[in-house]
């Protein structure tokens, strides 16, 4: 097929543009282009009307609009023709303008009828007219077309640019026929022929100037079969056939009779041409004379003969055998010119039909039939007629292409005698054994069928090996001459001539393979062995493989144009012609040829080339390819094709004789003007062959083959019709299950094809309503055939209409048969176009009313290509299915759900930092129960706000999965998992919230307590200070002396202060785990323990009494042993990162609560509950007195490190220096006004401040990194992981690796609390933003303070002494949350003031911007980041780790841990997984560590044992059993694990030692990959791009 670009549509469905005519001045050429002009065609004369420009998708396609004005009439006709709709030739006036001009014109007016002629065409002239505007290949189009439809087509056409008439030889050449001579009849053998190569009888019917008698319909009579009439030459009582002709006489048609084989129904027992001439033999003498000379016989129409007529046929020669005259009997006169002329040329009276008027046209028809019958004598291909035509002056329409045909000539005559088999091997080596060995080799290493003893990773390094060096040998092969002809041809940058060339090899080919008759033998061979009763797999299997082999077309030679670029990679020196290859085949897409998809003769794809042709197509089109993928499946010879070509006007190979199996795609450009309607750019229709062939229903792999065929393009398409069809229920129903397994595995991915069921050869006006029966039937059989599907595929059981959109109404077509009668010889059905257009009008209006905003283009394309493909290789597909654009929008959630995680807990903790300090402000006079009831209503209301943060993130939720052009319906399976995600979320926050509030209420107990003692020490001391000033002030004493005097009292005074209670804190933990253990019956064992003191000092030991032993196990002692060290492994993991969260959690200035040692047990039972089912409680008990025993000890020290922190005796020794000053001041009367408010900033505000820094410090430092340029790192756990792994690959330590693999919690919170140090030392972000929060404070103490200095109703505070206690009250309640300012400071700051209210609040000012300033000094020098970060209240490392460490659970084989988001998850999967010796997996007879990954096993025969199977083995595909939470895809591809077997490599001793096992026995080919494959890998396995 062949189009131009040169052309674009105008809202009135003309093609417009520019051009310059000319024409020879011996001429006027105005008739014509009048002609032109009056249907608006004017502008594509001559031969400037393009294929591709009528191919395009845009309203007049889609839409049968009315023909509302003349220049409609052109476009009418080539959309109807394009159709194979017979109507096209009603299009020949403007609609019912007849019926108006009749009502309103008088009848008996006769100068009316010129008028209203300029509105009517002629049928003939349209013709004539489109072929003088289209190019060849357009002309071709339209012949093959018209063909179809049982028209006679142009043979000559007249007028021409060059003022010739030309033969239509090229036009023609596309038509191929089938038919069966009578001698064929009894083997039911048939021909098939392209018409213009085949040796025909060829008659031509011409008339004179007087001819009353109409030809066109006589010879429809004499062509047509008994049981109907075909118009196929035009007449004049046909509608358009009785205008004025203009520009078409001189036109000669040319139509076949093609017999059928049975004697009842055919005219003639060999196939026939008919040509008829338009216009009497006058005004066309070189046409004339042309069919005279080339024709079997002439039959001259007349009435009588005029005397120019006379000496026309008088001047011929040879006419007795070839003349026959065909005579209308008028009057006498007018009869005696005939016999004149008979007997002047010496015709046997037999050469003159005479009709007489008393006979009927039917009747002498028959007449004629038996004349033609009679004179079959010669033949005549119409290719011979070339050099007839160029002598008596005519032009031919191939004189263009005559380098194109020699070179099409010279490749197809290599071919020679030789088989085609052998010619294919030598000319297209690529296609042949290696190719469908390299595809054999790529599915077995998807499914490790035939590994046999070996080991797997070595099998697997086998076929890889064996693979690269097929490709290897392949890279090598050079360009045959055949070859390097077809791509220099193919290369050529003028389109028509590239066009040209792909043309005549097409032909060329065809014409070398059919006289052969090799294929219709095999294929009839093939036929009768598949009908035998008892069939033989083995001769079907041979005739199969045969007939391919047999089959040459230009796919062939198109896919070894792939292949050479497909292996070009292996070669180093790539010839720019090779790479200039996808542009290439990208260009011949867009100009509407076909591109293979998949090779059905091997089952393999050419991903290389595919990939780079789509790509290249991308960047041609602008990045503009949103596409619509549309799929008709069924099975073989149901029409599949021809519904395709009716719907779309393209050219899919139908019954010609092609062997090819596969997918071919092709791209229709969306017009303009529905390219928003759609939102789409392209429509790619995919062609397959024919599914559950029963000719190759017995080869063993046929289902297999087509199982895979239909899920890949069911998988790739938007839309999918099914073709049934079908007159055996056998077949149905199995092609119905494999289309159902398929729609299956696109709902399980999240893919939801629309699928439409058309019943072809279902005609009648009550079809619809009388299958309704029929269509329940069918929705019965689709469920039966979903739940078997959803059986084998081991999902639950649910019917069809829940794996699609299915309606039983709007998704089921009826459409008739596609001929009209008995073929040959049948025109097509018009009712069959007309449903078919249909069908295509509605499934676009599905379509724009289903529309997305988003939408594929062709990158997201080539990705569902690879995985779709990938997937199908293995034969689990839901198993095996992985997908990057799948983990991409999964990525995509993942990430905005950890922002609305973030901001969940972000608002939460502010709240709770607001509460606590709520609560920390509350006076020390209130009650105990008072306090109880304040938190008590606190955790009522933060339940109350963590409700309604969940509702809000339940929301975001349910809107994002609303959300249009995200491809959420590739995550819906998901879904389920992120709301579990979210109730975990709000668990963990609310049992969060509860414990801090729990601990703020025992911290305000304790400091109550200690702030109680240090109240009553204050008093005391304040009334002995004030006693002895009063002794002094009767005294003169110098300073030193009042110090002296101040020391005594002071000594006295604190000399019985005691210090805050130490609790047994060894004694609560106990307490904590008897209480733990109430209802396990452990406590009796618990009760003889008196504490803790001794209890986990040693290493913790696993004994043989831990274990739960079957007998079988009690056998084995190697068995017992290993569950031993695995047990130990496993103890030493959970020891390790609990004593982690125990020494965080003491490195807090908090006071030992009991939710800690809580929190701890938890911790412990959340990690036994994956990793020993098969332990006693013996265990739990054991290791959880070991991790308490250690706690109590690591608790204790918190509790003295916080009870020191506020020990009364300490917090008044820091405030003796303050009450000296105060002493000397109110002795010597200073005025103290100024120090007392630096005092009450420095001692009271400003360590107020720094906590509010250290408080908001945490949240702040997560926001940074999460909104930096570091976010990216922490927006999902695979980017994270990516991360962990590149930098550990680039540290090259051993024992980081072993820490990653065997402590990973720690190490991901080691790593992270790095990343934070690193990122907080870069250009002092960690001073900025304490600096930040400075502001922040400073900005609300001040507001604060000078709200304070009014009262509540506005008015100032008086400015008094007494006014300072209420305005330091004002500001405490100011700050309430956002400060605790120790009241016990401030009284002490505000001993005995002696200054007004205003003096003091000046001073605050002065000193609070004094604050300030130091602090902003202060910051920059603070001191050890790490230990800054240590002690904030909330770790931004914590809560990072949060983000994204998930579940913490590790593949039970390899140890790679778990990347679903969140704790809570229906399934556990990872990336990519590990050799399983690196999780410490080993074979236990040889103590060698197993170097297999478990990626691989679980798709394999193979067996394991562990604890979990009690030492029995069990299948590895069959793992989840044991493991029903984990989901072990195999990996997408060999590279994929590359890191890992790299790392494997690298520290195979070392993991060995670690491990107390003997080295892996690696594969050789695992010790070529390097460092820098490695990383590739890992990138390949993340998706990073």
């Amino acid at each position: 097929m062949v189009f131009d670009v040169s052309s674009r549509f105008e809202s009135t469905g003309r093609l417009k543009e520019s051009v310059t005519m000319s024409f020879p001045n011996k001429e006027d050429p105005t008739v014509l282009l009048n002609f032109l002009s009056q249907l608006g065609l004017e502008t594509f004369y001559p031969n400037k009307l393009t294929l591709r420009s009528l191919l395009e998708i845009n309203r007049n396609s889609v839409y049968d609009e009315a023909v509302s004005s003349v220049e409609d009439i052109p476009w009418c006709f080539l959309r109807k023709l394009f159709k194979i709709n017979a109507k096209c030739r009603n299009c020949t006036q403007l609609s019912n303008k007849d019926d108006e001009e009749e009502e309103n014109t008088d009848v008996f007016d006769f100068n009316t009828a010129e008028d209203s002629a300029d509105n009517k065409v002629n049928l003939l002239d349209l013709i004539v007219a489109l072929f003088l505007c289209s190019d060849s290949f357009l002309q071709q189009e339209m012949v093959l077309k018209m063909s179809m439809c049982q028209f006679s087509v142009p043979l000559v056409l007249p007028h021409g640019n060059n003022n010739q008439c030309t033969l239509m030889v090229w036009a023609l050449r596309d038509i191929v026929k089938e038919w069966r001579p009578h001698e064929l009849s009894s083997s039911k053998g048939f021909v098939e022929d392209n018409i213009v190569q085949t040796e025909l009888p060829f008659f031509s019917f011409v008339r004179l100037k007087n001819c009353s008698l109409s030809k066109s319909q006589c010879l429809n009579h004499i062509l047509s079969l008994d049981q109907y009439n075909n118009n196929m030459f035009i007449h004049r009582d046909m509608k358009g056939g009785d205008h004025e002709r203009k520009i078409s006489n001189g036109l000669v048609e040319v139509c076949w009779y093609l017999p059928c084989g049975r004697e009842n129904l055919d005219t003639f027992p060999k196939p026939i041409a008919v040509a008829n001439l338009r216009g009497d033999i006058g005004q066309s003498i070189t046409q004339f004379s042309f069919l005279f000379q080339v024709s079997t016989a002439t039959f001259v129409f007349l009435d009588k003969v005029e005397e120019n007529e006379h000496k026309i046929l008088t001047s011929l020669q040879d006419v007795r055998s070839k003349l026959f005259l065909v005579v209308n009997r008028k009057a006498e006169k007018d009869m005696m010119t005939v016999k004149n002329t008979v007997k002047e040329l010496e015709l046997p009276q037999s050469s003159v039909k005479i009709k007489d008027p008393h006979v009927n046209l039917i009747t002498f028809s028959e007449k004629l039939s038996i004349t033609i019958k009679k004179s079959m004598t010669k033949t005549m291909k119409i290719e011979s007629m070339l050099d007839k035509a160029v002598d008596l002056g005519l032009s031919e329409d191939e004189c263009t292409s005559e380098h194109q045909k020699k070179v099409a000539e010279e490749i197809a005559k290599g071919i020679g005698l030789r088989p085609i088999s052998e010619y294919k091997n030598k000319t297209l080596p690529l296609q042949g054994v290696n190719w469908k060995k390299l595809s054999q080799l790529e599915m077995e290493e998807c499914r490790l069928k035939n590994a046999g003893d070996l080991r797997l990773e070595e099998y697997k390094s086998e076929l890889q090996k064996e693979k690269q060096e097929i490709i290897k040998e392949l890279g090598k092969q050079k360009l045959s001459k055949a070859m390097n002809s077809f791509i220099e041809q193919s290369s050529e940058q003028d389109k028509v001539k590239r066009d040209f060339f792909l043309k005549w090899m097409k032909l060329k080919l065809n014409a070398h393979l059919q006289p052969a008759m090799k294929l219709s033998l095999l294929r009839h061979k093939l036929t009768d062995e598949c009908n035998k009763k008892e069939k033989d797999g083995k001769v079907i299997a041979e005739l199969d493989q045969a007939l391919l082999e047999s089959s040459l077309g230009i796919e062939h030679y198109m896919r070894e144009m792939g292949l050479i670029y497909e292996f070009s990679s292996q070669s180093q020196h790539t010839d720019d012609k090779i790479s200039r290859l996808p542009g290439l085949a990208a260009e011949m897409l867009l100009d509407g040829y076909p591109l293979e998809l998949l090779d059905g003769d091997a089952s393999n794809i050419p991903q290389r080339w595919v990939t780079d042709v789509l790509m290249e197509l991308h960047n041609k089109v602008g990045e503009k390819s949103r596409l619509l993928v549309l799929t008709v499946l069924g099975v073989q010879s149901t029409g599949k094709s021809t519904l395709l070509n009716t719907m779309f006007g393209v050219q899919f190979p139908v019954s010609s004789g092609r062997c090819t199996r596969g997918a071919y795609m092709l791209f229709l450009r969306v017009g303009d003007d529905m390219q928003s309607e759609l939102n789409y750019d392209f429509i790619v229709l995919i062609d397959t062959e024919g599914l559950r062939s029963p000719c190759l229903a017995q080869l063993e792999d046929s289902c297999e083959h087509d199982n895979q065929l239909a899920t890949f393009v069911i998988g790739l398409s938007d839309v999918t019709i099914i073709n049934v069809a079908m007159e055996n229920s056998t077949e149905m129903k199995d092609f119905l299950q494999i289309a159902t397994h398929a729609f299956l595995r696109m709902k399980q991915i999240g893919k939801k094809p629309v699928c439409h069921f058309v019943h072809q050869n279902v005609g009648g006006v009550s079809a619809h309503a009388k299958n309704t029966t029929e269509r329940k039937h069918l929705l019965d059989q689709l469920n039966e055939m979903t739940n078997i599907a959803a059986e084998m595929e081991k999902h639950p059981i649910i019917p069809f209409t829940d794996v699609l959109d299915y309606d039983l109404e709007k998704n089921n077509w009826n459409i008739p048969g596609l001929w009209h009668g008995t073929p040959p010889m049948a025109p097509v059905n018009t009712g069959y176009s007309e449903a078919v257009a249909d069908f295509k009008r509605n499934l676009l209006e599905t379509v724009k009313r289903d529309k997305s905003e988003h939408v594929p283009q062709i990158p997201e394309f080539l990705e569902w290509i690879t995985s779709l493909w990938r997937a199908v290789k293995f034969e689990n597909f839901i198993f095996s299915f992985r997908n990057t654009l799948v983990a991409h929008v999964y990525d995509n959630l993942c990430k905005e759900f950890n922002q609305w995680e973030w901001e969940f807990r972000k608002e939460v903790s502010r709240w709770k930092t607001e509460t606590e300090m709520e609560i920390q402000n509350t006076e020390n006079e209130s009650e105990l129960h008072h306090l109880n009831e304040m938190v008590k209503s606190k955790k009522s209301e933060v339940s109350d706000k963590i409700k309604e943060q969940k509702q809000k993130m339940d929301q975001k939720l349910q809107e994002y999965f609303k959300r249009k052009g995200r491809q959420v319906n590739l995550i819906m399976k998901y879904k389920t998992d992120f709301i579990i995600r979210i109730e975990g979320l709000t668990n963990e926050i609310q049992h969060s919230a509860n414990n801090d509030l729990d601990c703020a209420l025992e911290c305000k107990k304790s400091s109550k307590e200690a702030e109680d003692l240090q109240r009553n020490h204050r008093e005391v001391i304040e009334e002995q200070v004030m006693k002895l000033l009063s002794d002094c002030k009767k005294r003169t004493l110098s300073d030193e002396e009042l110090e002296e005097e101040f020391e005594k009292v002071w000594a006295a005074v604190t000399v019985n202060i005691s210090g805050l209670k130490e609790q047994d804190i060894s004694a609560r933990v106990l307490d904590q785990l008897r209480k733990h253990f109430v209802n396990l019956n452990v406590n009796e064992e618990l009760q003889n323990i008196g504490d803790l003191k001794e209890f986990g000092k040693d290493p913790f030991k696993a004994k043989t009494d831990h274990i739960k032993m079957t007998k079988t196990q009690f056998v084995n002692f190697f068995f017992k042993k290993e569950i031993k060290r695995d047990l130990q492994s496993r103890a030493d993991s959970v020891i390790a990162s609990c004593k982690r969260f125990v020494e965080d959690t003491a490195k807090t200035d908090r006071d030992y609560h009991d939710s800690f040692t809580k929190d701890l047990l938890d911790k412990v039972n959340e990690s036994l509950k994956q990793n020993c089912k098969k332990c006693k409680p013996k265990f739990a008990i054991d290791l959880k007195l070991h991790l308490c025993g250690f706690a109590s000890r690591e608790f204790l020290h918190m509790h003295r490190k916080y009870l020191a922190h506020r020990d009364p005796r300490n917090k008044l020794d820091a405030k003796k220096k303050q009450y000296l000053t105060d002493f000397i001041d109110l002795y010597k009367e200073k005025d103290h006004c100024h120090r007392k408010g630096t005092d009450y900033v420095r001692f009271c505000i400003k360590p107020a401040v720094e906590e509010y820094i250290s408080r908001s410090l945490g949240v702040n430092i997560v926001e940074e990194i999460l909104t930096s340029c570091h976010s990216p790192e922490y927006s999902s756990r695979s980017f994270f992981q990516y991360n962990i792994q590149k930098e550990l690959l680039q540290k090259n330590d051993f024992e980081s690796f072993v820490k990653y693999i065997r402590r990973y919690e720690i190490f991901v919170k080691d790593w992270i609390f790095q990343h934070v140090l690193q990122k907080m030392s870069e250009g002092q972000t960690l001073c900025k933003l304490k600096i930040k929060s400075l502001q922040v404070i400073v900005d609300k103490i001040t507001k604060a303070l000078k709200q304070s200095t009014k009262h509540s109703d506005g008015t100032p505070l008086p400015d008094n002494q007494e006014s300072i206690q209420e305005l330091i009250n004002n500001m405490r309640t100011c700050l309430n949350k956002d400060i605790s300012i120790s009241v016990e400071d401030e009284k002490t700051i505000l001993f005995q003031i002696q200054s007004t209210c205003h003096q003091f609040t000046d001073s605050l000012f002065k000193s609070l911007h004094d604050l300030k300033e130091e602090l902003q000094e202060e910051i920059p020098n603070s001191g050890d980041i790490s230990e800054t970060l240590e002690k904030l209240p909330t770790k931004p490392q914590d809560e990072l780790f949060k983000q994204v460490f998930g579940c913490g659970k590790q593949c039970p084989f390899c140890k790679v841990p778990c990347e679903a988001g969140g704790k809570e998850h229906k399934e556990h999967h990872a990336a990519v997984h590990r050799p399983q010796g690196l999780g410490m997996y080993r074979n236990i007879k040889t103590q060698e560590l197993v170097e297999t990954l478990c990626t691989t096993d679980v798709h394999s025969e193979k067996t394991f044992r562990s604890a979990d199977t009690e030492g029995k083995f069990h299948p590895y595909k069959d793992y989840a059993t044991y493991y029903p939470e984990w989901h072990i895809p195999p990996d997408r591809t060999i590279q994929a694990s590359d890191y890992w077997k790299y790392v494997l490599v690298k520290y195979n001793d070392r993991f060995a030692e670690e491990y107390k096992s003997k080295p892996a026995v690696v594969p050789e080919s695992w010790r070529s990959i390097t460092k820098e494959q490695a990383l590739k890998g890992l990138k390949e396995a993340f998706n990073i791009k």
